[in-house]
């Protein structure tokens, strides 16, 4: 007999899932029948949040969903803060859970794992709960999660199989084929309305946000073809090269880039929020758009968040990138034009208001040259916040972190390993501090089972060193940020990495260059000298 569980699996597999992230668990063991001969590989991390966290990594490198196989009750209890960063930053998790039996749900009994309402619990992380009530309902459900994923803003989509639903019969269910949905065009009126005021501008502003990761051609097109300086979200870094001559980073919380955009006639935002933690992290509220300001976006009601437009475009980025580019005179890339010019400009004032960062740009620098095509996956630490404003890369999706958003700790580890797996040809570097490290630390663990070759660099300062400099600023007496700190690198040993502590910069290269393939690195940089003025 093949189970719903079983069927499950397979439906998957049709759909191009190739891996899990999951903890087994006695409500989710049919979910696993299916698996041994399936194709699908399983990764097995230490707690449901590094589980989410992984997929959140794997998603992110990939473009497609990460999948979480998750148990009722404390499980989802556990995945909830993974899903609230994916949700956050818009990232495509598929997260199936098992649940108590029908006749049970909601009662109040006090069976394992019950919750009184998981779906409503999971309502502010996802994009929609579903629970199946009948084994036939599960192609039509993963058809609408996928449709989540492919057609609008992606985000975390919960479906929960009642237990006596994942053991119920399903060999007369036929795996159903998938359709692909084409990403909504730009309409005719405001896509031509837009066009017009941009070939008129004589000082654009282009703003592009993580909605345009897939559309780095297009974008580095657009910026040409408009002479606009070009900012990026941290999640859109590397879709201009550092040496595009109209790129001007992340820095929007920066004043040069606060004139430039007020200064701005019209301003072309693309895929962003336009949010706090990339346009004001220093929390003034000063970020501010001085001329007209033309917005698209594939959800509308994002559209109408922080900054009203004054023309909206519902439709995804890189549709309407090409469909501008159409309407657009051609322009060919001059380091010499009006554009380029004032992205200059901007640049070197931006190296004099950052010019006290010197040591974290050397530590940068000494990361690159040792491995040039690395990934960076960040949690929320120094090495983080400082390389969001300092660190430009050659390509999309190759610097994420959980600083913006909902801005959790511990994300970076476990991310990084999912990141690894989505790509493994590529080295990835996971910026941890001391203290966000001890949130997920067990996920070493995962990575030596997988056999997966990160590098974790450890900023160790010991304790919650920015919190502390926050209170400090604010005559506030530090409490709670000076904790104890454990030899992570002990731990990290005891766990099968390998692990050494960085003595200079030129010890840190030799060790990144020499990285095992088969289990993660850990390099503590104490913030103490050389790595620290």
């Amino acid at each position: 007999m093949t189970t719903c569980g079983e069927f499950l699996v397979k439906q998957l597999q049709a759909w191009g899932v190739d891996t899990v992230f999951g903890i087994p668990g006695v409500h989710t063991v049919e979910l696993y029948r299916g698996l041994p001969g399936s194709g699908i590989r399983h990764i097995t991390p230490r707690h449901e949040q590094g589980a989410g966290f992984m997929a959140d990594g794997y998603a992110r490198v990939s473009g497609k969903p990460g999948v979480c196989f998750i148990i009722t009750g404390p499980g989802m209890t556990n995945i909830l803060t993974a899903m609230g960063q994916a949700y956050a930053d818009s990232i495509p998790m598929l997260v199936i859970s098992s649940v108590n039996e029908r006749a049970r749900l909601g009662q109040g009994n006090g069976h394992l794992h019950e919750l009184p309402n998981q779906r409503a619990m999971v309502a502010g992380v996802s994009a929609f709960s579903h629970t199946l009530m009948s084994v036939e309902e599960l192609p039509a459900v993963l058809a609408r999660a996928f449709a989540v994923f492919e057609g609008e803003r992606p985000r975390p989509v919960h479906i929960e199989l009642p237990l006596d639903i994942i053991t119920a019969p399903a060999g007369h269910m036929q795996v159903q084929p998938r359709v692909q949905l084409a990403r909504p065009a730009p309409a005719r009126s405001p896509l031509h309305e837009a066009a017009a005021k941009l070939a008129k501008a004589q000082k654009p502003l282009l703003l592009l946000g993580g909605g345009c990761v897939s559309a780095q051609a297009e974008a580095r097109a657009l910026a040409t073809a408009l002479d606009a300086p070009t900012a990026l979200t941290i999640n859109a870094k590397g879709l201009l090269q550092p040496d595009h001559p109209l790129l001007i980073g992340s820095n929007q919380s920066l004043r040069p880039v606060r004139e430039l955009a007020l200064e701005a006639d019209v301003v072309l935002a693309i895929g962003t929020e336009l949010g706090e933690t990339d346009y004001d992290v220093v929390f003034d509220g000063d970020f501010r758009i001085g001329g007209e300001l033309i917005r698209v976006d594939i959800d509308p009601q994002q559209l109408m968040r922080n900054f009203a437009p004054n023309i909206a475009i519902q439709a995804d980025a890189r549709t309407s990138m090409r469909a501008l580019l159409e309407l657009l005179p051609p322009r060919a890339s001059d380091p010499a034009s009006p554009g380029a010019q004032r992205a200059a400009k901007v640049r070197a004032q931006l190296a004099k208001d950052l010019a006290g960062w010197a040591h974290y740009r050397a530590l940068f620098d000494t990361l690159l040259e040792a491995l040039p095509q690395a990934r960076f996956v960040g949690d929320s630490t120094q090495t983080v916040y400082s390389g969001n404003h300092l660190v430009e890369l050659d390509g999309a999706r190759r610097w994420f972190n959980a600083s913006t958003g909902y801005g959790t700790l511990g994300y970076g580890l476990p991310a990084a390993i999912g990141a690894r797996l989505a790509e493994p040809t590529r080295p990835v570097i996971s910026l941890m501090g001391d203290g966000g490290i001890q949130f997920t630390i067990a996920e070493l663990a995962s990575a030596v089972e997988a056999r997966v070759g990160i590098i974790v660099l450890l900023w160790n300062n010991a304790g919650y060193g920015e919190i502390k400099r926050y209170m400090q600023r604010r005559d506030i007496e530090p409490i709670g940020v000076d904790i104890y700190t454990p030899d992570l690198l002990a731990i990290a040993r005891g766990f099968g990495c390998a692990a050494e502590r960085a003595r200079d910069h030129a010890h840190l290269a030799e060790l990144l260059r020499s990285a095992p393939e088969d289990r993660p690195l850990i390099i503590e940089v104490q913030e103490a000298a050389p790595f620290h003025p």
